[in-house]
């Protein structure tokens, strides 16, 4: 048998009855047992991971364990997990009453891919990458209004370059705000219904959680 990670949490009724519990460092990983040669891309299989993600959130707050992090015993689980462990517990107590959001818009005049062979060395090429993603905008209408409507709303804010089609907001909003930040997305579609975007969550804590995580 072996063990798929789900998440980190704070307190075990925070995993039960959902998921299995798991002991690390103080914490609890919130586990689900499957046969040692399932494969974890099995369709089926995600489909359980994920609708146990969000009964998982719908308890707690978590940080979300990449998907396809497995362990075999709680050894294992402690000598890969111990190190980020205090880590996991101070943004866990920080943010209890948090979750993430997601607000993903369609850029302006999408960047074309470089192509490597315009390019004498692949530092050149990374660099052009790089540049490319990050000269992706939008609609500065559209921005301005978000930042007048939903940022205000986040206990913090994050803008990133996903691709070069598109920029992503995330997004740190109380529980408590959840209704108020879903109105203000649809105040936003009623007003640019021609800026394509997507708001998306609530999610457990992922952009917001330590990037080292596994």
């Amino acid at each position: 048998m072996k063990w798929i990670v789900i998440g980190a949490h704070l307190q075990r009724d925070d995993v039960e009855p959902v998921a299995e519990a798991l002991p690390v460092s103080g914490l609890f990983l919130s586990t689900l047992s499957v046969a040692d040669d399932r494969p974890l891309g099995d369709r089926d299989l995600l489909m359980q991971v994920a609708d146990m993600r969000a009964k998982l959130l719908d308890r707690a707050t978590f940080i979300a364990i990449r998907y396809g992090f497995a362990v075999h015993d709680a050894r294992e689980a402690e000598t890969k997990c111990a190190a980020l462990a205090p880590e996991w517990r101070a943004r866990l107590v920080a943010h209890r009453d948090e979750v993430e959001m997601t607000l993903k818009i369609a850029a302006v005049n999408p960047t074309a891919r470089p192509d490597r062979h315009d390019f004498e060395s692949g530092a050149d090429y990374l660099r052009a990458l790089h540049e490319s993603a990050h000269a992706t905008d939008i609609d500065q209408q559209f921005r301005d209004a978000i930042e007048r409507t939903i940022v205000p709303l986040a206990t913090q804010h994050r803008w990133s370059h996903r691709d070069r089609s598109s920029l992503e907001l995330s997004m740190l909003v109380r529980k408590s705000d959840l209704d108020k930040i879903r109105a203000a997305g649809e105040k936003l579609r009623n007003q640019f219904s021609k800026v394509p975007f997507l708001l998306s969550g609530p999610w457990p804590l992922e952009v917001f959680a330590d990037d080292h995580q596994q």
